[in-house]
């Protein structure tokens, strides 16, 4: 699932995918936010992402779908 994280005062966001379920990734954002403390996710290839949960802007949550694997036009 791609995850989008947009920060205060920044043009760039922050995105990766992972293998967190949506319900998984939105608990830990209110977690975060309500603690105050860091937000801290898992990317799909293991690393860490910590983001202060005073500067989260927004969090997006994309579909979870499988990768498409070759060169051939989406059926």
């Amino acid at each position: 699932m791609e995850v989008k994280i947009g920060i205060v005062n920044t043009p760039r966001e922050i995105v990766f995918d992972s293998t967190q379920s949506a319900e998984d990734v939105s608990a830990a954002v209110a977690a975060s936010i309500k603690s105050g403390e860091l937000l801290s996710l898992e990317d799909d290839r293991g690393r860490q992402v910590i983001v202060p949960s005073d500067r989260i802007a927004y969090v997006e949550l994309g579909v979870p779908s499988a990768r498409r694997v070759g060169f051939g036009s989406p059926a």
